[in-house]
């Protein structure tokens, strides 16, 4: 779908999008076709695709994918995208908000991959969502704005090293990633955009039952990210613990936590959730940075 046929489809329909839905229509060709080359998908793969607009990224996981489920929120763009693809057996097309379909039906995700223009709104939240359900995506390729994405994949010690980017790679590793310019979007956005691929870790780095620890102290160590690690920790583990923890782990009374690697604070969860199931108390609901 050309930008000329966009443009015309939603002038004929008399569809005015919406910004606080995050309607911005990826028309660019090559960078669609990159974005379905990114998802590696094959003819054996379940795909989710979460605001499929009108439909210009869904034709292309059609084409290569056995399955395609995707949700999109606005009525209007359902009964566009319902005449379209009318033939398309491998199309499941569901009128709902995504974020409040994923949260209530808690479905098994794991043998799917998740391939998406995602709207910014809610793109944290529901990749995070994601990735803490027990039916995680296999892989997840998906388009987002460029700051959030560069979240997603940095490292420790990297200024965009965060929340985000440990309640994500916790789970999943990053494979790679390209910057899409706000013009191959109509409208287009304000910023620039990306699209991330992530794998799911083949083993993972916690068991369940430590996660909310693990989140907790993620959360807590980045509450104030120029403070010392351990002071704002203490307002939630006992001091000695810590003290003995920091110690093992040879960590510096003074670390700050974007100097903290994914893996110390997964061995960090384990020492300090070890024999404490009071440790995540107040866990609240997976928004991050």
């Amino acid at each position: 779908m050309k930008l000329t046929e966009m443009k015309q489809i939603l002038a004929a329909g008399r569809i005015q999008l919406t910004k606080s839905l995050g309607q911005n229509f990826l028309h660019d060709q090559n960078q669609l076709r990159r974005i379905a080359d990114a998802a590696e998908l094959t003819p054996a793969d379940a795909v989710l695709e979460i605001g499929p607009g009108l439909g210009p990224l869904t034709e292309y996981l059609l084409a290569r994918a056995g399955r395609v489920l995707a949700i999109e929120k606005d009525l209007r763009l359902v009964e566009f995208l319902r005449e379209r693809f009318a033939a398309e057996s491998k199309l499941t097309l569901l009128h709902d908000d995504a974020l409040d379909y994923l949260r209530r039906e808690r479905s098994d995700w794991s043998d799917w991959k998740l391939v998406a223009n995602l709207p910014y709104s809610v793109a944290s939240p529901l990749l995070v969502d994601l990735a803490e359900s027990e039916g995680k995506p296999k892989r997840i390729t998906v388009t987002l704005q460029l700051e959030v994405a560069h979240r997603l994949v940095a490292g420790v010690a990297a200024e965009e090293y965060g929340v985000l980017s440990l309640l994500m790679q916790l789970d999943y590793e990053p494979k790679g990633s390209f910057k899409i310019a706000a013009d191959c979007f109509f409208p287009p956005p304000e910023v620039d955009s990306a699209c991330v691929t992530l794998e799911r870790r083949s083993k993972p780095l916690l068991p369940p039952e430590l996660r909310p620890v693990f989140k907790r102290l993620v959360k807590v160590g980045f509450s104030q990210r120029r403070k010392m690690m351990l002071k704002l920790l203490r307002a939630a583990w006992p001091a000695e613990r810590l003290a003995a923890a920091f110690v093992t782990l040879g960590l510096s009374p003074q670390i700050r936590a974007e100097k903290v690697s994914l893996q110390q604070f997964a061995e960090l969860a384990r020492k300090l959730g070890a024999g404490n199931p009071g440790a995540a108390e107040g866990e609240d609901r997976g928004t991050a940075e």
